[in-house]
């Protein structure tokens, strides 16, 4: 084949491929957890999967916690697996209100100077002194989904969300690549329900970089 209509062909379909539409996460408030946080909370259980989730390895607990705030509490709150280094409490604004915990927004693992909160399991009840955020909104992906949508790790991008009549564009969606990454947008519920993301026809797509 000609060179040049090799180079055509190829770029014609890199840009099919940036057009096609980013999996869709919404994220309901969930925990993280420690292994010796989780031991306390749950004494000689081993922690065990109900759902998997997109991203590999990871995946919703069977294991739910209550959080108690200053002014409330939400219940069944699930875990998700597997353990991590540090406990990480993701929440949103509404939620924050309900709890009357000043939660800040901040990327997964950004962790210092966040409140804390209680934890309450059927066993055991403990007191994070740190670890509760309204997570950033983002976008996981592979170095290859990268090099398609001509993104890097760390980058702020803007995204439509298209549902059936209330599209919305998010700035600042950051990007985070990792060989260990599938393709999927992350959002709260807080800005599903403004982008009317709950439709199951939404989708999201890149607006920048073009």
């Amino acid at each position: 084949m000609d060179k040049q209509l090799l180079e055509t062909a190829v770029s014609k379909v890199l840009d099919e491929m940036r057009e096609r539409p980013i999996p869709l996460g919404v994220s309901n408030r969930h925990i993280h957890l420690s292994q010796q946080d989780y031991e306390r909370l749950f004494p000689g259980q081993p922690i065990s999967e109900k759902k998997a989730l997109l991203q590999p390895g990871q995946y919703a607990a069977e294991q739910t916690l209550t959080l108690v705030g200053p002014k409330g509490q939400l219940k069944n709150v699930r875990l998700l697996g597997p353990l991590r280094g540090a406990s990480q409490v993701e929440i949103s604004r509404t939620d924050a209100r309900t709890l009357g915990v000043a939660a800040p927004l901040r990327m997964s693992g950004d962790l210092k100077g966040t409140p804390g909160i209680r934890l309450v399991s059927p066993w055991a009840e403990l007191e994070l002194t740190s670890g509760v955020i309204v997570a950033q909104r983002h976008i996981h992906m592979s170095p290859l989904d990268a090099l398609i949508l001509r993104v890097t790790h760390g980058d702020k991008v803007s995204v439509a969300i298209e549902g059936d009549e209330r599209r919305l564009i998010f700035d600042n969606v950051a990007v985070r690549v990792s060989p260990d990454m599938r393709l999927e947008m992350h959002i709260d519920t807080d800005e599903a329900n403004a982008a009317g993301a709950d439709n199951p026809r939404a989708t999201a797509r890149l607006v920048t970089p073009r």
